[in-house]
């Protein structure tokens, strides 16, 4: 397929930057690139990590009618799709939380059914993006308690709505890049992982994170059908990243507790990193002093680093990164360096 670019609103080649446009919006946008005929782009029989792909409105179903937090979130966005049946952690009056108006300017939300309706969950569907929601009926997010451990001065296990409380709940619209090139934006709701890291109390010694997810083969069927891989999931970062402005511990997106397929009930967002860098469902946090291993790097060290930024000029060894594909309407664009996010984070890696 020829390579067309048609710049928009958050490419670097324009100029003033219109404010986020939620859904309903989109929705207009999406129905007119219908219109004309511009199709989305399939990927080429490569599995995608921890990213969204392109879907249609088949999949999305209509939740039922909720009061409070859910009548906000519906007016907010536009559709009251894809809320889940279990609380969320805090209390669901807590959201939709507000929206942070330092992060997300320009940026356009790509539709919830988009986002939701196929994604990349190996522990539900393994070796491929597909219809993940429709593998997580047995997965059970409430309840839910996380581990912290190593090198804190207390270890201890706690809930998740202790942790929805550590700071007030904001929504932050981000950037998501896959490292197979699919992008999104989505509004993640959540706290500032710094604060989490504070809480928990770290000894000095302590220089980085390590996030192991959940291992509960009975609910997760990739867990059982592919046991080669070396489950639970387990990620790591550097303190300097953890605690970084645009680290987030995530417990909402769209204005709602995480469906399964995004990472329920509790996750990371490294929103200049490539996804599979943000833990989803993890259940235990260990603080230590050497840089730990990580579930790709492991199990392809050739093809996944510990760091995994977005760079556009460093491609995967199988393809380049140098462009991305938007998930909804198929769109090429230049991938942005970090994502994006070089003014925030481009300093930790200098040198």
């Amino acid at each position: 397929m020829a390579h067309i670019h048609v710049p928009r609103p958050w490419s670097r080649r324009t100029g003033a930057l219109p404010p986020v446009l939620d859904e309903s919006a989109w929705l207009r946008r999406r129905e007119l690139v219908k219109a004309l005929g511009l199709g989305g782009l399939a990927a080429a029989g490569i599995p995608l990590l921890g990213c969204s792909a392109a879907a249609d409105e088949q999949g999305e179903r209509e939740s039922g009618g909720r009061e409070g937090g859910a009548a906000r979130a519906s007016a907010q966005y536009g559709r009251g799709r894809w809320r889940p049946d279990y609380e969320a952690a805090g209390g669901d009056a807590l959201y939709p939380a507000p929206r942070a108006q330092a992060y997300g300017a320009g940026l356009v939300l790509n539709p919830e059914g988009d986002a939701a309706t196929k994604n990349n969950f190996y522990e539900f569907l393994p070796g491929r993006a597909g219809e993940v929601y429709r593998h997580v009926g047995r997965f059970e997010p409430r309840p839910w308690r996380v581990e912290v451990a190593g090198a804190v001065e207390e270890e201890r296990s706690v809930d998740i709505d202790e942790i929805a409380r550590i700071a007030p709940l904001e929504e932050r619209v981000y950037r998501f890049r896959c490292v197979e090139r699919w992008s999104m934006v989505v509004p993640w709701t959540g706290i500032p992982m710094k604060a989490f890291v504070a809480w928990c109390r770290p000894k000095p010694a302590a220089k980085y994170l390590r996030f192991v997810s959940f291992l509960r083969p009975d609910q997760a069927p990739g867990q059982k059908s592919a046991a080669h891989y070396p489950w639970p999931y387990y990620e790591g970062l550097r303190m300097d990243e953890a605690t970084n402005e645009l680290a987030m511990i995530v417990t909402g997106i769209f204005g709602h507790a995480l469906p399964v397929q995004h990472g329920a009930p509790i996750r990371v967002i490294v929103p200049w990193k490539y996804g599979y860098k943000s833990a989803k469902s993890f259940v235990r946090v260990e603080f230590t002093e050497r840089q730990p291993p990580t579930f790709w790097n492991d199990f392809a060290p050739k093809e996944y680093g510990f760091l995994s930024n977005v760079e556009p000029d460093v491609p995967h060894p199988r393809w380049s990164q140098a462009q991305e594909v938007d998930i909804t309407t198929g769109e090429r664009r230049p991938t942005l360096p970090y994502n994006g996010y070089g003014a925030q984070v481009g300093g930790l890696y200098a040198g």
